[in-house]
């Protein structure tokens, strides 16, 4: 055998088998990418929101926080669903509106007016709030959260958001 010549490793079949599977490889990702995509994208998107009539301007007392209720549907996939929501309003003298969450911002349970302390007091970890939504007593991390809301026609129109309990700042789920 003479001295700097060699055999190439492998044959000629060994490199057709790599090559094939090479591109079969490429094909099939090139394919596998989308599929998943089309699959897993709609659990990404976040539904549309949409501007709800509540209630008459008019029916709403001045200074006087007032807990309103609506309904709306809620599209799960394929179906849709009734789902009752509540907010509360403060209509000021000037007639601004201001819309709260229901939700405390601390730990996220209810919380109610008490008409003779004239304070938001959440009955479950002590958080008070003024008509303002600023946090006077308790462990509440930031005031209470504000809805989007305008005035069109007569009726107070909301845009229902929910946010995550114990942050300092709004964060949208």
């Amino acid at each position: 055998m003479e001295e700097g010549c060699s055999t190439p490793v492998g044959t000629r079949r060994s490199f057709f088998v790599k090559a094939t599977m090479l591109i079969s490889s490429i094909i099939g990702f090139s394919l596998a990418v989308p599929i998943v995509g089309y699959m897993v994208s709609p659990a990404l998107k976040r539904q549309p929101k949409g501007w709800i009539s509540v209630a008459k301007i008019e029916d709403i007392p001045a200074n006087e926080p007032t807990v309103l209720d609506y309904s709306m549907t809620v599209k799960d996939g394929w179906q849709n669903s009734q789902s009752t929501k509540g907010i509360w309003a403060v209509k000021r003298d000037d007639g601004q509106i201001r819309v709260y969450s229901p939700i405390c911002p601390h730990l996220g349970c209810g919380y109610r007016w008490e008409n003779q302390d004239r304070l938001f007091k959440c009955p479950c970890h002590g958080s008070v709030y003024d008509m303002e939504g600023t946090v006077k007593a308790g462990p509440a991390p930031r005031p209470l959260d504000t809805l989007p809301s305008k005035v069109e026609n007569g009726n107070l129109l909301v845009m229902y958001q929910e946010f995550k309990s114990g942050l300092p700042e709004k964060v949208e789920l």
